[in-house]
C-alpha cells in the first residue's frame, strides 16, 4: 500500500524511495542469516524480548514540530528513551523510520494503540546522519534526545498521514547484535497544498464546572452567598482550569459552550461569600477572592466578544437521568424548563451577548428516543449527538456531514467520536499531549481526503478538560485552524448545513444506551426528593412579602440538584439535595406557634390567646389561624366548633390572636390551634392544648347577687343622703337672705318714719310683755329653737 501510494506522489522520485527502501532490506539481510544460524538455545533466549510489546527500551515522542509540516520545513523530534532492562544498551541508535501511507480512519487507530510496539512495521530509516548515538545506555537511566530533519528527505509523496515511529536500536550484553529494543509511533500529516473542498471544523470549548453554591444565603440585604466549598476560586485563579480554559479559547476560533450557573457562581464571588465551618476572619468570608472572580469575569467578556456562545440549561441538568428516571415523577420537566429560561438571561446579564438557548448536549452525546424527547421538551430543537452512538448510514465509505434531521423539526448534530475522545486521558504527560495533536490532525486530515463533498464536522471534547487538557486541545486547533484542509465554522452554521441524504437519521433504541452511562445516572429518588423540595417551597413562599429572597436561590439549587457533574458521585449528589431539603424546612419552621400549657376558664366565656411567632427577616402574611375544639357540646369557639382569623405578622416579631371561647359544661376540652395558608393547606405543626372548665353553681350566683345588690344600696343611700343636705343648705340660705332685706327696711323706717310714709306699728314695736299671747298671723322666728342634738351632716348652726 505504501508503495503504491508512493508512487502517486511528485516529490522524491519514486526510483529514489525504491532504492533506499531495497537497501535498508539487503542491511537486514546478513543480521537475518546470522539469527538463522544460531543454535535453538540462543533463538529461544531471544524470544522473551519480543514477548514484550514495549520492548526493553521505552521511547516517548515528547514533541513534534511544526505538526503538520509544508514544503521547506523542518521536523523536530524531541523525547526521551529509558532503559527499563536489567542490562546496559550499548552502541544505541535513535532514529526516524517513515512508514506506509495510513489512508483509513480506522488504521490511525490501529498505530494508536500499538503505538509502543517493537514487533510493529516500520518503514526505512531515514539517512544515518538523521540520528542520534548513545554509547552506553544503563538500566533505568533516561536520555534526552532531538533529531532534526528537513522535510524533503522524509521521502513524503502522496497528500495523507504518515506513521512516523522514533527507534531505538542497540545490543545487550546477552544479545550482542544490532536489533531494535524500542520504538514510539505517531503520524505526521502531510499536505502541502490548499485542498479544493476544506472540511468545516466546529469545536465547542466548554465552560462547565461541578456544582459550588448552595440554596443557603445570609440574612443580610445582600443575601451573601453560602458555598460547600471553594474549589472554584483556585479554578479560576491564575493557572486554574478554567483560567487556562479563558485564556486559551480567547485566541481561537470555537463556540463557546457554557453553563449558566457557573458565571451565577463567579459574580456571586464578587462580592463576599461565605463557607460552613470557616470563621469570619478567613479570607473568602470578607471577600478575599473579589478581585479573582471580578478579573475571570472580565477576561470572559473579552473572550466571547464576536464569539457564538451556546449557553446550555441553568446547572447543565443530566438529561438522560430525566429522561430515563426522572419524567414519571411529576414536576421534573418543570425544572428543565425553568433552567433553559433562566440561562439566556443570566449569560446576558453577565457577558453583555445574546447566546443560544436551542442546543441540548446529553452526557457524551449519548441519546435514545426517550433522551430526544426530554432534550426537546424544554425549546431545544437540536441536539448534540456523539458519532460513535448513531449510525454514520449504510455502505458509506466517508464520514458524513453533522447535522442528521431526526424528525418533528429536531436536529442532531452528530459529532465526530474519534476527534471528541482523542483528548481523554492524562495530558500531563508531554508525550500523551503530542501524540494526541498528532493523533487529532491525524483524523481530520484522513476525514478531509476522504471525499471531495463539502462537509461540516462538530467537535465535541469532554463537558470539563482539565488545565493540560485544554493546553492540548488549544494547540491542536491552532493548527488545525492554520491548516491547508480545514476552516473553522460556528456551531449555529454547521447544525443549518446541508445533511447529507445518505447519513443515518434513526435514533438509537433505548437497549443501545451504553450500560456504563447508565449506571451513572441519578436515580428516581433523587428526582422525588426535589419534588417533595419543590412542593415545600410552594406551600412556603405564598406567606412571604419578599417571595425572590427564597425562590430565586432554591430554585437554582433545585436545577443544581439535577446537574450532570453529579455523574458518578451519588453520595456527594444525595448529601446536597439533602442539605437543600434541611435548610428549607428550617426557614419554614422559623414561622410557627407557641406552644401554650393548660388553660383554666372559670366562666361561660372567656378569650384565649394564640401567639404566632415570625423569626424570619422577612415578614409573612396571607396566613390563617384555625382554633379548633374538639368537643364542641363542652366547648364552642365563638359559638363554634372552630374560628379563624387572619396573620399578618413582621419580621423578627410575635402577634397574638385572640379567641372567644363559650363553655357549656364542666370539664377538659382539648383545643387545636393550626396555621393554613390561604388556599387552605396546612401551614407547620399544630399546636394543642386542654382548656379545664369550672362551671358556676347558682348559689354562688346568689352570694354574687346579694353583694352586687348591697353595692347599689349603699350608692343609692349615698346619693339619697348628699341630694337632701344640697336641699337643706339652699333653703338655709334663702331664708337668711329674706332676714337681712328685712332689717335693713327697718332701720330704714326708724330713722325716717315720715319719708316711709308709714306709722309705727305694734307688730314692729318692742313687746316687753312676757306672756303675751302668740297670735296666727305673727311671722316666725329668725332663727330656729336651739336643739340639744347634733346638727346634720352640711347644717349650718348659728351661735
Amino acid at each position: 500500500m505504501a508503495e503504491a501510494a508512493d508512487f502517486q506522489g511528485t516529490s522524491p522520485s519514486p526510483a529514489r524511495r525504491w532504492l533506499r527502501r531495497t537497501g535498508a532490506v539487503l542491511a537486514g539481510t546478513p543480521l537475518l542469516a546470522g539469527l538463522l544460524q544460531l543454535p535453538a538455545g540462543s533463538s529461544a533466549e531471544a524470544a522473551p524480548r519480543a514477548a514484550s510489546d514495549d520492548g526493553s527500551v521505552a521511547v516517548s515522542v515528547d514533541s513534534l514540530t511544526p505538526s503538520a509540516p509544508s514544503d521547506g520545513d523542518t521536523v523536530t523530534v524531541s523525547g526521551t528513551i529509558t532503559n527499563k532492562g536489567k542490562k546496559a544498551v550499548t552502541d544505541a541508535s535513535v532514529g526516524l523510520r517513515v512508514g506506509s501511507l495510513l489512508d483509513t480512519r480506522s488504521s490511525i487507530d490501529t498505530v494508536a494503540k500499538n503505538s509502543g510496539d517493537v514487533d510493529s512495521p516500520v518503514g526505512a530509516e531515514i539517512d544515518d546522519k538523521y540520528t542520534e548515538k548513545f554509547a552506553k545506555l544503563a538500566p533505568g537511566v533516561s536520555q534526552p534526545y532531538t533529531i532534526s530533519v528537513p522535510a524533503d528527505e522524509l521521502d513524503l509523496g502522496q497528500d495523507g498521514v504518515y506513521d512516523l515511529s522514533v527507534t531505538l536500536t542497540g545490543e545487550t550484553s546477552d544479545q550482542p547484535w544490532e536489533q531494535t529494543l524500542g520504538v514510539r509511533h505517531t503520524f505526521l500529516p502531510w499536505q502541502p497544498d490548499d485542498l479544493d473542498t476544506k472540511t468545516k471544523t466546529t469545536f465547542m470549548w466548554p465552560l462547565i464546572s461541578t456544582v459550588h453554591m448552595t440554596a443557603e444565603t445570609g440574612s443580610d440585604e445582600e443575601q451573601t452567598p453560602v458555598f460547600h466549598d471553594d474549589e472554584l476560586a483556585a479554578e479560576i485563579s491564575p493557572g486554574g482550569r478554567l483560567d487556562r480554559m479563558v485564556a486559551l479559547g480567547k485566541d481561537l476560533d470555537v463556540t463557546w459552550v457554557i453553563d449558566p450557573d457557573l458565571l451565577a457562581s463567579v459574580e456571586a464571588m464578587t462580592t463576599r461569600y461565605e463557607i460552613p465551618g470557616q470563621s469570619a476572619d478567613d479570607t473568602n468570608v470578607v471577600g478575599g477572592h473579589q478581585e479573582v472572580a471580578k478579573r475571570w469575569l472580565t477576561e470572559v467578556q473579552k473572550a466571547v466578544a464576536d464569539k457564538e456562545v451556546v449557553a446550555l440549561p441553568f446547572g447543565d441538568p443530566d438529561l438522560a437521568s430525566l429522561a430515563h428516571h426522572g419524567t414519571s415523577v411529576t414536576g421534573s420537566l418543570r425544572h428543565l424548563k425553568e433552567a433553559t429560561d433562566v440561562a439566556a438571561r443570566t449569560v446576558e446579564s453577565i457577558l453583555h451577548v445574546a447566546p443560544s438557548t436551542d442546543y441540548a448536549w446529553p452526557v457524551e452525546g449519548a441519546v435514545d428516543p426517550s433522551i430526544i424527547k426530554v432534550s426537546t421538551s424544554a425549546g431545544a430543537d437540536k441536539v448534540i449527538v456523539r458519532g460513535d452512538t448513531f449510525e454514520s448510514g449504510r455502505d458509506l465509505t466517508y464520514t458524513p456531514t453533522a447535522p442528521r434531521p431526526i424528525g418533528g423539526g429536531t436536529t442532531a448534530v452528530v459529532t465526530d467520536a474519534r476527534l471528541s475522545t482523542v483528548f481523554d486521558g492524562d495530558m500531563t504527560r508531554a508525550s500523551a499531549s503530542s501524540q494526541a495533536v498528532q493523533r487529532f490532525l491525524a483524523q481530520s486530515l484522513t476525514l478531509a481526503l476522504q471525499t471531495d463533498r463539502p462537509r461540516s464536522v462538530v467537535v465535541a471534547p469532554q463537558r470539563t478538560p482539565s488545565a493540560a487538557q485544554a493546553q492540548t486541545m488549544a494547540e491542536a486547533i491552532g493548527t488545525l485552524q492554520d491548516s491547508t484542509w480545514s476552516q473553522p465554522q460556528a456551531l449555529t452554521a454547521a447544525a443549518k448545513s446541508k445533511p447529507d441524504p445518505a447519513a443515518g437519521t434513526e435514533v438509537p433504541p433505548a437497549s443501545a444506551y451504553p450500560k456504563s452511562l447508565r449506571k451513572q445516572e441519578l436515580p428516581r429518588s433523587a428526582f422525588e426528593q426535589i419534588a417533595r423540595t419543590q412542593d415545600k417551597l410552594d406551600r412556603f413562599k405564598v406567606i412571604l412579602s419578599d417571595q425572590s429572597r427564597v425562590v430565586t436561590p432554591f430554585g437554582r439549587a433545585l436545577n443544581r440538584g439535577m446537574a450532570a457533574s453529579w455523574r458518578g458521585r451519588p453520595a456527594e449528589a444525595a448529601i446536597y439535595r439533602s442539605g437543600v431539603e434541611t435548610y428549607l424546612d428550617t426557614l419554614s419552621g422559623q414561622v410557627r406557634l407557641i406552644e401554650k400549657s393548660e388553660t383554666k376558664l372559670s366562666g361561660r366565656s372567656a378569650t384565649i390567646p394564640v401567639t404566632v411567632q415570625n423569626n424570619l427577616v422577612q415578614g409573612v402574611e396571607h396566613l390563617v389561624l384555625r382554633l379548633s375544639s374538639t368537643n364542641p357540646t363542652r366547648l364552642q369557639i365563638d359559638g363554634n366548633a372552630y374560628e379563624e382569623q387572619p396573620v399578618a405578622v413582621s419580621g423578627g416579631h410575635s402577634q397574638s390572636v385572640k379567641f372567644t371561647t363559650n363553655a357549656n359544661a364542666n370539664g377538659r376540652a382539648t383545643v387545636i390551634a393550626q396555621l393554613y395558608t390561604q388556599d387552605g393547606r396546612p401551614y407547620g405543626q399544630p399546636v394543642t392544648f386542654d382548656v379545664k372548665v369550672t362551671e358556676i353553681t347558682a348559689t354562688v350566683m346568689l352570694v354574687i347577687g346579694g353583694g352586687v345588690l348591697l353595692l347599689v344600696l349603699a350608692g343609692f343611700r349615698m346619693y339619697t343622703q348628699r341630694k337632701r343636705a344640697a336641699a337643706r343648705q339652699a333653703g338655709e340660705r334663702e331664708q337668711e337672705d329674706a332676714a337681712d332685706e328685712a332689717d335693713a327696711d327697718a332701720d330704714d323706717d326708724a330713722k325716717n318714719p315720715e319719708a316711709s310714709g308709714r306709722r309705727p306699728t305694734q307688730e314692729s314695736a318692742p313687746d316687753t310683755r312676757e306672756d303675751t299671747p302668740e297670735q296666727p298671723s305673727d311671722p316666725a322666728p329668725d332663727t330656729a329653737p336651739e336643739s340639744a342634738d347634733p346638727s346634720g351632716t352640711g347644717e349650718r348652726v348659728d351661735r
